[in-house]
C-alpha cells in the first residue's frame, strides 16, 4: 500500500502564518503536523512508501523540512507544479497527479496534510482489510451546525455509506469525513472518470460521493479527538489540546 498526504493548499486563511510556511510544516505542540500524521503512518505495516504532495511555492520548504526529519519508511516530496491558489488541482487532481507521476498501481491511503487525530490508522487499515473495499474514517461531530462545515456521511447498519454531501445546509447526519482514506487499486482507477464528469473537482468528498453512487464505500466511526485545522482558533485549539497529551 501506498500513502499520499495530500499538502498542495495554500491556507489563506492562515495568513500571515502560512505566507511562506505551509499549513502541513505549522507546528502544534512543538511538531510539524505533518510529523504528527507521519508518527501514524509509521505503524501500518502495510504502507512501505508515502507521497507528500506539495506545490511548486512551497517545495523548496518540504525539501527543507526533510534533511532534518529522520523517517521510518520511505518518503518522496512531489511539486505539483501549481503556483497560487487561483490555479491549484485540488485535492482529487493531487491524487490524480500523483497516481500518474509515480505510476501507483497499489491500494492507496491518503491523508489530508492538515488533519490531527487522535484514532488509528492501523485500526483504518484494518477495517479495509476486512471490507475488500475502500474506505473513510468519520467522525460523529454531534452538532448540526458544526455538521454543516464538513464533508457529511450517512451510512447503514454494514457501515456502507449511502450517501455523501459536501456542505450541507440541512444535515441529515452529523458523521463527518476526516480527510482520512484507503482507496483500492480497482477505486483509483475511477479517478480519471470523476474528474472528467465534474469538471475538475476540488473536495475530496466529490470522489466519495461519486464512488460510493457506483460502487461499495464504507466508513469507520472513530470517537477519538479530531481537529481540521482551517483557521488560526482552530490552530491554537489543537495545540493546548496535544500538548497536554
Amino acid at each position: 500500500m501506498k500513502a499520499i498526504v495530500l499538502a498542495a493548499g495554500y491556507a489563506t486563511r492562515l495568513y500571515p502564518l502560512t505566507k511562506d510556511t505551509p499549513k502541513p510544516l505549522l507546528k502544534v505542540a512543538k511538531r510539524p503536523i505533518l510529523e504528527h500524521i507521519l508518527l501514524k503512518l509509521d505503524k501500518v505495516d502495510a504502507v512501505d512508501e508515502v507521497f507528500i504532495v506539495t506545490n511548486d511555492r512551497f517545495y523548496k520548504n518540504f525539501l527543507e523540512w526533510k534533511k532534518n526529519y529522520n523517517p521510518n519508511k520511505k518518503i518522496e516530496i512531489l511539486n505539483d507544479g501549481t503556483k497560487s491558489n487561483k490555479d491549484r488541482l485540488g485535492a482529487i487532481g493531487d491524487i490524480d497527479f500523483a497516481i500518474k507521476k509515480k505510476n501507483i498501481d497499489d491500494n492507496a491511503m491518503v491523508i489530508g496534510g492538515d488533519n490531527l487525530f487522535e484514532f488509528s490508522l492501523v485500526q483504518l487499515a484494518k477495517f479495509f482489510r476486512e471490507k475488500e473495499k475502500s474506505v473513510i474514517a468519520l467522525v460523529d461531530v454531534k452538532d448540526m451546525e458544526l455538521a454543516k462545515k464538513y464533508g457529511i456521511a450517512g451510512i447503514d447498519a454494514k457501515q456502507r455509506i449511502v450517501a455523501f454531501w459536501e456542505k450541507p445546509e440541512k444535515p441529515e447526519s452529523t458523521l463527518a469525513s476526516t480527510a482520512c482514506y484507503i482507496f483500492s487499486k480497482e477505486d483509483i482507477e475511477e479517478l480519471e472518470k470523476c474528474i472528467k464528469s465534474n469538471k475538475q473537482p476540488d473536495n475530496l468528498g466529490d470522489f466519495i460521493k461519486y464512488l460510493s453512487e457506483r460502487r461499495h464505500v464504507y466508513g469507520m466511526v472513530f470517537t477519538e479527538r479530531w481537529f481540521d485545522i482551517g483557521d488560526h482558533q482552530q490552530l491554537k485549539e489543537a495545540d493546548v489540546a496535544w500538548s497536554k497529551k
